[in-house]
């Protein structure tokens, strides 16, 4: 994970951005089709240190969210499984990017979008609770339209520009009655229907990635993953495929390799 992450940084120091929205696989969510589950903002000039994240996390010891700069190793830690990892990184043009930085960095304003009450399916239309991508998509829009209109207008904003994040289904009653029971998973901010459905419209690093490309002319994606062997980097918006599988373009590194490079 180290080589892993030296290799996702000297991809950042090769462009001429400043910011990335970065987002890493995490939690096993592979049943559902979900394959990123957490997502932060890099910054070139984060005080932490280059390319740091700056993200939403629940200290579970504490029972608060909290906002928290980490280095991109620390951040791909989260992963379930060292042996297989994602990591996608879209690159903002300074015409958004500046506006995007300013914000990410005004801890006073940053955390203002912060929520009280946090659920890892928080719905996406509802100020109720927070999940960590729905802070990161609730900064996008105070820095790119919403002004200071705290949480509510974030949210409005957002609606009104097309922000639409894909219902996830669950499609199973016993887990949707786990869900009242489960720390940190909630029923009661989403639509009777929604329930009733068996889905959860939940913010997710897929769907912040789908606005982003829709809204921001020049922006670019990069994908990494690693396996046990090696490493595969792609340039474009077609996900790798499954099991970290190079084709035709992908650019393929050994893991020894990036263990030995300076």
């Amino acid at each position: 994970l180290l080589s892993f992450a030296a290799i996702a940084k000297r991809e950042l120091d090769a462009t001429d951005r400043r910011v990335a929205i970065v987002a890493r696989s995490g939690l096993n969510l592979a049943r559902f089709g979900i394959r990123y589950s957490h997502a932060g903002i890099s910054l070139q000039a984060n005080p932490n240190g280059p390319w740091s994240v700056r993200q939403l996390y629940y200290a579970c010891d504490e029972g608060q969210p909290r906002l928290y700069d980490q280095g991109l190793p620390g951040f791909l830690f989260g992963t379930d499984d060292p042996s297989l990892g994602y990591l996608s990184m879209v690159l903002l043009p300074a015409s958004h990017a500046a506006a995007l930085e300013r914000a990410a960095l005004d801890t006073p304003r940053a955390l203002a979008l912060l929520g009280g009450g946090y659920s890892a399916n928080a719905h996406a239309f509802s100020t109720r609770y927070q999940n960590c991508n729905q802070w990161l998509a609730e900064l996008l829009a105070a820095a790119w339209g919403a002004g200071d209109g705290g949480r509510d207008g974030a949210q409005r904003w957002l609606a009104a520009q097309g922000y639409a994040p894909q219902p996830v289904e669950v499609n199973s009653r016993a887990l949707m009655f786990a869900a009242g029971f489960v720390p940190w998973l909630t029923t009661d901010d989403h639509p009777s229907e929604d329930v009733q459905a068996m889905r959860f419209r939940t913010s997710l690093p897929a769907s912040i990635e789908d606005f982003v490309r829709e809204r921001v002319p020049g922006a670019e994606r990069i994908e990494l993953c690693h396996d046990s062997k090696q490493v595969v980097i792609r340039r474009g918006w077609t996900p790798i495929a499954d099991g970290c599988v190079p084709a035709a373009g992908d650019r393929v590194m050994a893991l020894d390799a990036i263990s030995a490079a300076p």
